[in-house]
């Protein structure tokens, strides 16, 4: 009950910002122009903000463990691997493919990955040592992704050189790359930056969750209802499914098993939004994607620790 309790109290403050941004919008305290502004605000400060603080405050040194990481890497590619070729295969409808696949195989690792296994073990664990190895990988398939599969885009073999491009001169990358160096050589980001881009940090999810609300189209959502609960699945039960096992295999238990838990099963991340909408994709699916991974998450999340638990695991 204490884990259901901790999964909704983390889950739904984010479902209900959005559901928020949705209710000023029809009240027109917000208008299209200032969503249009808030996206590209999120996409090219807020969040590069965020990624970069996340990693270079995240002390690494002293839990730095070889296998972790590689769990880590080969898993995420895995999954994004995985999931691309299926979808490009099976789904019919070619213009949802990078949005489809960007929320089914990228969860929101950094916004709940260390405060979920600090509230199972009181403290961070394997959190920071997940995000370094995962998060920029995270980036740069998505980025890959969403280029091959942008509206327009004709796929042939420029593609892989316009991904390439994309993926150096992403914003969101930049901050990830930018923050790798303070946290693999212990270097201190100086007080006053850090003060400013926490305050800019602070404004990237909930500033993101209040433009998904405000441009949410329900009645277009609403066409787009079984990629959305697919997605949902995929990104909550099968991948969890799939991959824990090897964990499991692997050795992994407690907190590093939690945290790999998070990187697998944590709902559709806001950066999917703003990242599907910057770069020509299916914002309409992806702001339904993670609107109801967000709402199950709290069930799935429970479950899967409460199985954990059960088997002796954590």
């Amino acid at each position: 009950m204490e884990n259901f309790v901790f999964s909704l109290n983390a889950t739904m403050p984010l479902f209900l910002l959005a559901v928020l941004g949705w209710l000023m919008m029809r009240f027109g305290l917000f208008t299209t122009e200032f969503v249009r502004v808030a996206d590209k605000f999120v996409f090219q400060v807020a969040l590069p903000a965020m990624l970069f603080r996340d990693i270079a405050t995240a002390d690494i040194r002293e839990i730095f463990d070889a296998r972790f990481v590689a769990y880590c890497m080969l898993a995420t590619t895995a999954m994004f691997g995985v999931t691309w070729a299926l979808t490009v295969l099976l789904m019919k409808d070619k213009s949802m493919v990078g949005a489809f696949v960007q929320a089914s195989a990228r969860g929101s690792a950094a916004v709940m990955g260390i405060a979920f296994v600090n509230n199972i073990y009181g403290s961070s664990g394997m959190a920071p040592l997940m995000l370094v190895a995962a998060v920029p990988l995270y980036n740069i398939y998505s980025v890959i992704i969403l280029t091959v599969h942008a509206r327009g885009v004709q796929r042939d073999g420029r593609a892989l050189k316009r991904a390439l491009v994309n993926v150096l001169k992403n914003p969101i990358i930049i901050g990830v790359v930018a923050g790798l160096p303070f946290s693999v050589l212990g270097i201190q980001v100086p007080t006053v930056p850090l003060k400013i881009v926490n305050n800019l940090a602070a404004m990237a999810t909930p500033l993101a969750l209040l433009a998904i609300g405000a441009g949410f189209e329900g009645r277009r959502a609403l066409k787009k209802i079984r990629p959305t609960l697919l997605s949902s699945l995929i990104k909550l039960v099968l991948i969890p499914a799939a991959l824990i096992p090897f964990a499991v295999w692997a050795g992994f238990r407690g907190p590093e098993l939690v945290a790999l838990l998070v990187m697998l099963g944590a709902p559709t991340t806001v950066t999917c939004y703003a990242m599907a909408k910057q770069m020509g994709n299916d914002e309409v699916l992806t702001s339904s994607c993670v609107m109801t991974a967000t709402l199950l998450s709290s069930v799935t999340l429970t479950g899967w620790i409460f199985l954990f638990r059960s088997l002796g695991l954590v």
